[in-house]
């Protein structure tokens, strides 16, 4: 790739610089002296070789773990030539300025262009299409006109121009205040809006207040009577769905309404619930108390229809736990490895106990795993679930468990929930550490977040611990909206934000994940 080619020969500029450079820096009158405009940004220019070599270095080993496939997607296109121009600019501006101080404007150039690739990537992870709308879609009858829409993308002000009859919206709860603003703009042109999803499903009172219709549940089982009905102008307030679904009759989702460029990767999801029921989570286990599993056959298809538009595609498996059926996934990744599609997946640890299971998913193109291991120490996962302690007796493996995935060439996200009632300040430090001791590849910490429906939100009202309640743009992930009880809020708020600045400092990202690759080439 492009990126890591440029990146070394830029890290050995700098060598080659600071050689030159070296020469002369040692005579204090050097350039105007050591605290001199021009030897500074000298310096600058030198630190910028290295600076922008190392960045594109991570750009281009990017594609190496994941696959140039990763990086089809036109956003990443712009992702890469913005880190190259950034990289070629940063330091033929320091250079220009060190001798012309008035030129120092031009260092716009290279700061928007490393800026542009930053928040782009950032865009780029969290773009994913909405399955479940997809899935309604193939269910509506052949005779009604369907098109598939990003908010983002919506004229707002042309709403009464789009010539919409019934609307399906659906949302995270840390956004439901913005759907319910669309919402009521559609209402008010005179258009039938029906919302469902894990938020309508948990507050449907609530969303009934900007909806003609809400769908609790899962909304495969009632969508055809929902439409039958809004033809006959008899649509119901409230379909609430029983867990007789069988994914067995899932259909094929309408991936053809999508433009493909504006997506990096695309969801299949090939089960739905978890045998974890953790009382935090707001996943899919709010839409059903099953573990269900979809036939095989059907998930090849899916993933073969994504390859028909796609040419070599990143997919994503839009599962809570992909591998709690053992039998399954050997059927599932067997299948799987003639297609020849790179992969991520969200499992629990114990598929690192199972040899044959890693082999199967390294060889089936699995990438990365996000594993919710929730606490650095066992006072954390202590009744954290509500039907057993399966996660508290796991964490005596966890660190072996990490070290054993990541060699199979498969990354790690490690998943922590800070302020579990079980921790203390100390619980920082803790993650910290765990992820440097087991080069953890990734890691994603969050603050426990009571969101609504769950037995978490539900303890912590009855124990009159649940601040902000209602208020769903605190569902973040990164706002408290409770009293902790190991530590106060101050510590809490402040210990979580030092933990981030450390946890994503570029040097210790690198460290890890040089650590990883050191790993995976000694097994190799």
């Amino acid at each position: 790739m492009l990126n890591l080619a440029f990146g070394w020969i830029w890290i050995t500029m700098g060598f080659v610089a600071g050689a030159v450079l070296g020469m002369g820096f040692h005579k204090d009158e050097f350039m105007g002296g050591y605290n001199s405009w021009a030897r500074r940004l000298t310096r600058l220019g030198h630190i910028a070789f290295f600076g922008t070599g190392f960045l594109n270095v991570l750009v281009g080993l990017t594609g190496l773990l994941f696959g140039e496939s990763y990086l089809d997607a036109p956003i990443w296109t712009w992702i890469s030539i913005s880190f190259l121009l950034g990289g070629c600019w940063m330091p033929i501006c320091c250079f220009v300025v060190a001798v012309k101080k008035e030129a120092k404007t031009i260092f716009v150039i290279p700061v928007v262009l490393l800026t542009v690739g930053f928040v782009e990537r950032s865009e780029v992870i969290a773009s994913l299409p909405s399955l479940g709308l997809l899935t309604l879609a193939a269910l509506t009858p052949d005779d009604i006109e369907i098109s598939y829409h990003e908010v983002d993308d919506l004229q707002r002000d042309r709403v009464p121009d789009l010539g919409f009859d019934l609307v399906a919206i659906s949302t995270m709860t840390a956004q439901a205040f913005d759907a319910y603003t669309l919402a009521d703009e559609f209402r008010a042109s005179g258009i039938t809006v029906v919302m469902g999803g894990l938020h309508a499903t948990c507050v449907p009172d609530e969303c009934m207040q900007h909806a003609d219709a809400v769908v609790v549940g899962e909304g495969e089982s009632v969508w055809a009577r929902l439409i039958e009905d809004f033809r006959k102008g008899q649509l119901q307030p409230k379909y609430e769905s029983d867990d007789s679904y069988s994914l067995d009759d899932a259909p094929m989702p309408r991936f053809d309404l999508l433009d493909i460029d504006k997506y990096n990767r695309l969801t299949v999801q090939t089960t739905r619930g978890c045998p974890h029921k953790c009382d935090f989570c707001a996943s899919s286990i709010m839409l059903t108390p099953s573990y269900k599993v979809k036939p095989t056959h059907k998930v090849i298809e899916e993933i073969r229809a994504i390859k028909s538009i796609w040419d070599d595609p990143f997919i994503e498996l839009a599962d809570d736990n992909s591998f709690a059926s053992r039998g399954r996934a050997y059927e599932l990744l067997e299948a799987m490895i003639p297609e020849r599609v790179r992969w991520f997946t969200e499992c629990d640890v114990s598929i690192a106990r199972d040899p044959t299971l890693l082999s199967l998913m390294e060889r089936a193109g699995c990438r990365q795993v996000l594993i919710g291991l929730e606490s650095p120490n066992e006072t954390g996962l202590d009744g954290i679930e509500t039907n057993n302690n399966w996660k508290l007796a796991q964490y005596p493996k966890y660190e072996e468990a990490v070290r054993t995935i990541q060699s199979h060439g498969i990354t790690v996200i490690g998943c922590f929930v800070l302020g579990l009632d079980g921790h203390t300040p100390a619980t920082f430090d803790a993650v910290y550490d765990f992820a440097e001791r087991t080069n953890l590849y990734d890691v994603q910490v969050t603050l426990q977040t009571p969101f609504p429906g769950t037995p978490l939100y539900h303890r912590l009202e009855d124990s009159g611990r649940l601040t902000h309640a209602g208020q769903w743009d605190r569902c973040t992930l990164f706002d408290l909206n409770y009293e902790p009880i190991g530590m106060t809020r101050d510590e809490l708020e402040s210990g979580f934000r030092d933990l981030v600045s450390r946890i994503y400092d570029p040097k210790f990202i690198k460290r890890r994940q040089l650590g990883f690759l050191k790993q995976l080439r000694s097994v190799g």
